[in-house]
């Protein structure tokens, strides 16, 4: 199993990308950044743009994976995002791996900007441009016509450092079976627990049967990875048996985070 770290992007910029360079020096796997625009309607926080920080961050390190997670594709243009991703996959030397999922809260990530909040629009919007991404990563002319977006024959090179593609995991709210279908589809699945209307990590069992589930609607063969994440009295453990292939330390982002998180970070991995 290999281990990252995945933190809110929140707080104070410079510590974020401390946060990173002092992952990749105590031997973790990779960094991962959430990609929020809007927190919430009932506090302000400073937030910084995730791709901004990662590509410092891309600049500055050598070894770790690094990516959004995850990056809500429906309010994104995907061309735009083709452009951003295959730059950033330069930059890093082929380390990025692209988290994508429907986003959550949707009335304070779409409708706080007058974007449609509806699961099912946003879940079309969202395979219509990881379809347009995959096409435009290929470096062929890409024509194609859906619902939401439309390209005539465009073509964008380069393609990424990374064959056949940048990774993708898809991130889904478990029992939600559509999500997990929707993952079997790319390179990764990232099972998070529905409790009470809301996102919380989800626990072993539950991980488990996720992961089981899109496993058994997957039909390539090609490898498939299991993502989970824990704070850190977690017992990484746990999830490996359940069949997790990383396993992302992270926080809630509640009063003194930072540099409680940046305690663990410099711990290193509990390998």
């Amino acid at each position: 199993m290999r281990y990252g770290v995945t933190v809110p992007n929140i707080g104070e910029l410079e510590l974020l990308l401390t946060m990173g360079r002092e992952a990749e020096a105590a031997g973790w796997d990779g960094f991962f950044l959430w990609d929020h625009i809007r927190f919430s309607d009932a506090f302000d926080v400073s937030v910084h743009d995730p791709w901004v920080a990662l590509a410092a961050l891309a600049a500055t390190t050598e070894r770790l994976r690094l990516g959004p997670m995850v990056t809500p594709l429906a309010r994104r243009r995907p061309w735009t995002v083709a452009r951003e991703t295959v730059t950033l996959d330069h930059l890093s030397r082929g380390r990025l791996i692209f988290g994508a999922g429907l986003g959550f809260p949707p009335d304070v990530e779409f409708g706080s900007f007058g974007e449609p909040t509806a699961d099912r629009e946003r879940a079309e919007r969202l395979d219509e441009g990881l379809a347009i991404l995959d096409g435009l990563w290929s470096g062929e002319a890409v024509t194609s016509v859906g619902r939401h977006y439309r390209l005539d024959g465009v073509r964008f090179l380069p393609r990424p450092v990374q064959r056949p593609r940048i990774p993708v995991w898809i991130a889904g709210m478990w029992p939600n079976r559509a999500p997990f279908r929707r993952a079997a589809r790319w390179d990764g699945v990232f099972p998070i627990a529905m409790v009470g209307g809301g996102p919380i990590p989800i626990p072993p069992d539950l991980f488990a049967e996720a992961v089981a589930f899109t496993r058994s609607v997957r039909t390539s063969e090609e490898p498939f990875d299991a993502v989970v994440q824990g704070a850190p009295d977690t017992e990484p453990g746990d999830y490996a048996t359940a069949g997790a292939s990383w396993w992302l330390l992270t926080d809630d982002g509640g009063p003194g985070w930072e540099e409680q998180l940046l305690g663990e970070i410099r711990n290193g991995p509990p390998r």
